[in-house]
């Protein structure tokens, strides 16, 4: 038995990095650079990026993308720039509608986790025969690669987006708790 990482649960790590480390970590880094209008695209930030990851986690996509290293980099530049979008209207959300970074928050974590389980919880794999270099993959490995692909986002999308979550609310709050005081 193999015991490297499979060819889809590296994906989906790197995914993970992209798009839940990477990207919201550069968009903490501009920091007062981002402009707070961009808190106005949270829905459509949020829903492409949802769209765009369960377009190309569809089976003919994903197999696509897996065997043409092209389409591969289609899928990660336009994942990531989703992701980008996205963390920068979380950003950008003013005290006032933190509610709506928290509600995007929860929308986008609950549907990447729900993305997770089916990988995992599928009786069979999803993407076909898997190939590793020029070598197909038996069909009980790629069904274990699967379900460590999806391991990989139960773990990693709900510590992210909960994490998120937490700190803005405690803001949110915070703002509200400071703003009671100054009324007196």
């Amino acid at each position: 038995m193999n015991t490297s990482i499979g060819q889809l649960s590296e994906l989906m790590l790197q995914h993970m990095v992209l798009m839940n480390l990477v990207a919201p970590g550069l968009i903490y880094m501009l920091g007062s650079t981002v402009p707070s209008t961009l808190s106005r695209h949270w829905p459509l930030a949020t829903a492409t990026q949802l769209a765009l990851l369960w377009s190309w986690h569809s089976p003919p996509a994903l197999a696509a993308a897996m065997s043409n290293p092209t389409i591969m980099l289609a899928m990660d530049a336009s994942l990531t720039a989703a992701a980008a979008w996205f963390w920068l209207a979380i950003y950008a959300t003013p005290a006032t509608g933190r509610w709506r970074a928290i509600f995007a928050l929860l929308v986008t974590g609950k549907l990447f986790c729900l993305l997770g389980a089916l990988l995992v919880f599928a009786p069979r794999p999803l993407f076909g025969v898997m190939m590793r270099g020029h070598d197909t993959v038996p069909m009980s490995e790629s069904l274990a690669d699967q379900q460590l692909a999806g391991l990989v986002m139960l773990v990693v999308c709900p510590l992210i987006y909960i994490t998120a979550g937490v700190v803005l609310a405690s803001r949110w709050f915070l703002t509200m708790e400071a703003e009671s005081r100054a009324d007196g």
